[in-house]
Formats: structure tokens, C-alpha cells, sequence
């Protein structure tokens, strides 16, 4: 079984920056995909960036090109995810995921949109807001 424990969320005014830290726990070597997903009011849960832990290997959708970086520390068990030059766009509830199949291209190749299933763990979720 693997757990997920996200931090680091928060509010944060537009062009801010934000870094949200998820504790893998449990049967790691079990986890060929980390993704980061965001679920707005309203909305479905999206992905927005992938990667693959042993490679390193990272995927992102085109709304986030350029500003979040996804990584990794295979030693502490944590993936991240940098989050610049924010916008009111970006608020929503953040996700962290495991999947047990390397699906980390569907992320970037589907942008983001139904990839929800392909994952098979989910962290409980940290709120970033946004707003001037």
C-alpha cells in the first residue's frame, strides 16, 4: 500500500511563487508515475505534471509550460512541485497522485484532461489561492 501527504499550499498574490512537497509512504517501488493534479470548484480534476521517478523523466500540460517544475528526491521519498509566476487561474486544490504503470506521458499527450483514472493512489489535498 502507499500513502500520499501533500504540503505546502497556501495563498499567494498573482506572479507569486508557491512549492508544494509530497511525501511518498509505504511500497515505493511499486510507483512508475508521480503527477500533480488540481481540482477548481466546478471542474474536473486535471493533470498538470508528471514524472517518472526513475528516470526523472517529466511531462507537463501547456498551461503550466514554463512556470511549475515537477522533481524528485528518490532519497526522502518526495516529489514537488515549483510553482512561479502564479495566476488567479491557477487556484484550485492540488493533488498528488501515484500510479503503479509508467502513464506519465498521458499527462502532457491528453493535457491533462481524463487521467484521473490512471492513477491508483491520491494524497488528501492542499488548497492554493491565488488572488490579488
Amino acid at each position: 500500500q502507499v500513502q500520499l501527504v501533500e504540503s505546502g499550499g497556501g495563498s499567494v498574490q498573482p506572479g507569486g511563487s508557491l512549492r508544494l512537497s509530497c511525501s511518498v509512504l509505504g511500497y515505493t517501488n511499486s510507483i512508475n508515475c508521480m503527477g500533480w493534479f488540481r481540482q477548481a470548484p466546478g471542474k474536473e480534476r486535471e493533470g498538470v505534471a508528471g514524472i517518472v521517478p526513475g528516470s526523472g523523466s517529466t511531462y507537463y500540460v501547456d498551461s503550466v509550460k514554463g512556470r511549475f517544475t515537477i522533481s524528485r528526491d528518490n532519497a526522502k521519498n518526495t516529489v514537488y512541485l515549483q510553482m512561479d509566476s502564479l495566476k488567479p487561474e491557477d487556484t484550485a486544490m492540488y493533488y498528488c497522485a501515484a500510479a503503479r504503470p509508467n502513464v506519465c506521458a498521458h499527462i502532457a499527450a491528453m493535457n491533462g484532461n481524463h487521467v484521473r483514472p490512471f492513477f491508483d493512489y491520491w494524497g488528501q489535498g492542499t488548497q492554493v489561492t491565488v488572488s490579488a
